[in-house]
């Protein structure tokens, strides 16, 4: 079972959204994914995502997700949330993925708003709908406009947080005016999807976080939150910006990318990426040792 969990905390507070570790020859890393997530669970996350974008979802096969969702299920699920990210910008295949994900036994669905085809507010209303129909799992939304092309709109998140299985935001628009009056209106469970507005969000209402840079520093992230839900906002903002380095280090190009390299120098499963991603050059991995070590990671 996993943890206990809270209308207001669906999926708990501190998750990963997990890369997928893969072998040298580039097949999926099935003991690397576990002992990665072990590894994640222990150092403070309370969920982890698997495939997702930090995943490298567009990727992998249907039958990779559905083993990589079962062999984490297996190596964390009696104590994290194993949330399965399942958005596509194909509505059939996106329910197709999220009843694979439920007889997996993942334990919630995170869906992308689509991508590339661009379609209008009614059309994603009709795609979250659908996704939240196919299964009994609750779900998570996912809004990231420099991703996708196209928000999620206010009165959309509103209307979408009225059916009884959409219950959380992940919040990567950038725009704390909208995600305000997002919060006040929608009451779905909101978690900042851009580490640097980690803190910022929860001023306005966030519950917690599903971050990239939780591959390196969640014990830090959960220090964050826990002083900020203790109501000691200098110590979570003194947290905060000694984190500056990592959370502008981890995005000096594509996230992935620089967190496969940032797992691979602490010797954690990580592996090669798939193509059309690519590892860092010498120069940028030196930069990156720079910025991990000016935030206090060990490498």
């Amino acid at each position: 079972m996993a943890p206990i969990s809270t209308p207001q905390t669906p999926f708990g507070r501190v998750l990963t959204a997990m890369v997928t570790p893969f072998t040298a020859d580039g097949a999926l890393d099935l003991d690397g994914a576990q002992r990665l997530a072990a590894h994640l669970v222990d150092a403070g996350n309370d969920g982890l995502v698997v495939n997702g974008t930090t995943g490298e979802s567009p990727t992998t096969s249907d039958v990779e997700k559905d083993q990589l969702v079962r062999a984490v299920l297996e190596a964390v699920g009696d104590r994290a949330h194993v949330v399965a990210g399942i958005g596509t910008n194909d509505t059939h295949h996106s329910v197709e993925l999220a009843r694979a994900a439920e007889r997996a036994g993942a334990h919630g669905l995170l869906a992308v708003t689509p991508y590339y085809n661009k379609p209008p507010q009614e059309g994603l209303f009709r795609h979250f709908t659908a996704i939240a129909d196919a299964t009994g799992l609750p779900v998570m939304l996912y809004d990231i406009p420099g991703r996708s092309g196209v928000p999620i709109d206010t009165e959309t998140i509103v209307r979408l947080a009225a059916h009884p299985r959409i219950v959380a935001n992940k919040d990567a628009k950038g725009d704390l005016g909208r995600a305000s009056w997002a919060i006040a209106r929608s009451g779905l469970a909101w978690y900042s999807g851009d580490d640097m507005l980690n803190l910022p969000l929860l001023s306005v209402g966030a519950c917690g976080f599903v971050s990239v840079v939780g591959h390196v520093v969640t014990p830090e992230l959960r220090a964050l939150l826990d002083a900020y839900l203790n109501g000691d906002v200098q110590k979570a903002t003194e947290v905060h910006q000694r984190l500056l380095p990592v959370f502008t280090g981890m995005f000096r190009t594509q996230g992935v990318i620089t967190t496969k390299a940032a797992l691979s120098l602490q010797g954690l499963p990580a592996g090669p990426l798939r193509l059309p991603l690519v590892e860092l050059t010498p120069e940028e991995t030196a930069q990156l040792k720079i910025d991990l070590g000016a935030g206090g990671v060990q490498l």
